[in-house]
């Protein structure tokens, strides 16, 4: 079935669970591409890598602070497990369902 889709995600961050639409567009060549989109605003995806069933990426957070985050997650049938880091606050785990 492949890493591409539309996930309903939670992360539990410092100030509470955000709940987000993660997806993720295989391009063919083993990077992806995408967004993380919430109630805080939408960060496309950078420097998405995918490696079998492993996604890595990063996204620039503006709201509520400028941040960059490192995420990483594995997809095992439609679910999404990971983190994503956050510098300073540290790593807030990520998880998520494939969108029917």
């Amino acid at each position: 079935m492949g890493v591409a889709g539309s996930y309903d995600c939670v992360t539990k961050t410092p100030m509470g669970d955000q709940k987000s639409v993660f997806t993720v567009t295989d391009n063919g060549d083993g990077t992806f591409s995408g967004k993380n989109a919430g109630a805080m605003g939408s960060m496309d995806i950078e420097n998405g890598k995918i490696d079998g069933n492993t996604l890595t990426w990063t996204m620039n957070m503006t709201v509520p602070m400028p941040m960059k985050l490192e995420g990483s997650a594995t997809v095992d049938g439609d679910s999404l497990t990971g983190s994503v880091n956050a510098g300073a606050f540290g790593s807030m785990p990520m998880s998520g369902t494939r969108q029917a």
